[in-house]
């Protein structure tokens, strides 16, 4: 393990600060906007145009990275995403602001995109499912840590955009001083959602109620903490328990969908979600309640989208492990440009609380047709299964790359062109020997 530490630890330090500035502007800037008296469907709607960056940051992201090489890719994008909050600091205004936050979920897409194709060039097929394994206790430590810092300062002050600047502007030292080769280039994201449907019909509908689910409370639920509590104080202790709360119950609720239908685990993990959204909606306003269905919350709802990807993957060949869970990806992606605004519209006409009653709504319908499709397929035997991995929906596609449920795979095309013609894109931002002699 240490060995593979060592040959990782400078991309998981890149996107542990990145994870840590992209989780604490996603935080602070709802909490601001609603100081700046932002009304709810136009902090929803930001929250849909992050998503919908995100995800045409997943198609195009690979496309820059071919076009520049990876360092390259990287930098500019980093440069623009450390940009973005300060921006959003000197013009507090609704309109800016959502086209920004597209900026930003494109930005952070290629970033992630980058990282990813690093560490699948570094991960063996004995090695991958650890690599992965680590990357995803970065980001979910990198989440909690993120939602801390907004303590450090005042929403309303400059400080904290300052700090978002910061934490990207760093995360690109261990990447620029890497002296290693580029990987191959990244591959690109396809979706075909009837294809998807076809296959898995509980993963495909699963990953898309689940990115409604979970976008709406990414982008809502600093907003609703702020008007229960009626203070900031609260909002970065109560997302990072729900995110702890994901983190700690994803692997058990895992290992227990390997042993039985995961379609089972579904079911009651929406039906615990849905009590726990029911539950932050009669006892928000005291403390303990708030907390403890905080985690209950957290460690359902933000487990699902593992649990859907890995019911899907039961279906397919390990070659097409990777097309199958890209496109669930965009699916999520879809579904969480969605959730957040129709979210904002039951917070404005039915109260803050009902933002979870929203999603339990949402979750509630999940278990429904999870259990309709129990009656038209059969239960899939225990040895035929592969074996549960934990994923996030925060990640770019080519994290999946990495997935040992895959195929393995040589990437996308190479870096550089096989014999002598012009250099490849990497040559002089990676300091290639070959490239100083010409």
């Amino acid at each position: 393990m240490r060995s593979i530490l060592g040959s990782v630890a400078a991309l998981l330090l890149s996107a542990g600060i990145l994870v840590m500035g992209n989780g604490l502007q996603g935080t602070l800037l709802p909490v601001r906007a609603q100081l700046e008296h932002f009304s709810t469907p136009a902090i929803g709607l930001m929250g849909s145009f992050y998503f919908m960056g995100f995800g045409l940051g997943c198609v195009l992201g690979p496309q820059i990275i071919k076009r520049v090489g990876h360092i390259r890719a990287f930098a500019a994008l980093a440069a623009l995403a450390a940009a973005v909050p300060l921006v959003h600091a000197i013009f507090p205004h609704p309109w800016p602001w959502t086209f920004l936050r597209t900026v930003t979920g494109l930005c952070f897409a290629g970033l992630y995109t980058v990282i990813e194709s690093w560490l699948n060039e570094r991960s063996t097929n004995e090695t991958r499912g650890r690599i992965l394994s680590l990357y995803v206790v970065v980001n979910l430590f990198a989440i909690v840590c993120g939602q801390m810092l907004i303590g450090v300062g005042h929403p309303i002050g400059f400080q904290l955009f300052s700090l978002v600047a910061i934490l990207v502007t760093l995360a690109v030292v261990p990447i620029a001083l890497t002296t290693a080769m580029a990987p191959k280039l990244p591959t690109t994201v396809h979706l075909r959602l009837l294809r998807l449907y076809s296959l898995s019909p509980v993963g495909f509908v699963g990953c898309l109620i689940v990115g409604i689910t979970n976008g709406a409370f990414w982008t809502l639920a600093p907003a609703f903490v702020t008007a229960t509590t009626g203070t900031t104080d609260s909002v970065a202790f109560f997302m990072s328990v729900a995110v702890a709360g994901g983190a700690l119950l994803q692997w058990p609720l895992g290992r227990l969908s390997d042993r039985f239908d995961r379609r089972w685990v579904i079911i009651v993990g929406c039906l615990a979600a849905a009590a726990s959204g029911i539950c932050l909606y009669l006892f928000g306003p005291v403390p303990l309640g708030l907390y403890l269905a905080a985690a209950g919350f957290g460690g359902t709802s933000l487990s699902m989208y593992a649990l859907c990807v890995a019911h899907a993957n039961d279906y397919v060949d390990p070659a097409d492990a990777v097309e199958t869970s890209s496109g669930l990806l965009l699916t999520f992606a879809a579904g969480a440009v969605v959730g957040p605004f129709l979210g904002s519209l039951a917070m404005q006409h039915l109260g803050h609380g009902s933002l979870f009653v929203y999603t339990a709504c949402f979750h509630l319908l999940l278990a429904g047709f999870a259990l309709y499709r129990m009656r038209r397929r059969a239960t899939l035997p225990s040895d035929a299964k592969e074996p549960f991995v934990a994923v996030e929906p925060r990640l770019s596609a080519q994290v999946f790359e990495l997935d040992p449920r895959a195929e393995p795979s040589d990437g996308g095309e190479p870096a550089e062109p096989a014999a002598g013609g012009a250099a490849g894109p990497e040559r002089d931002a990676e300091g290639d020997a070959a490239a100083a002699s010409h």
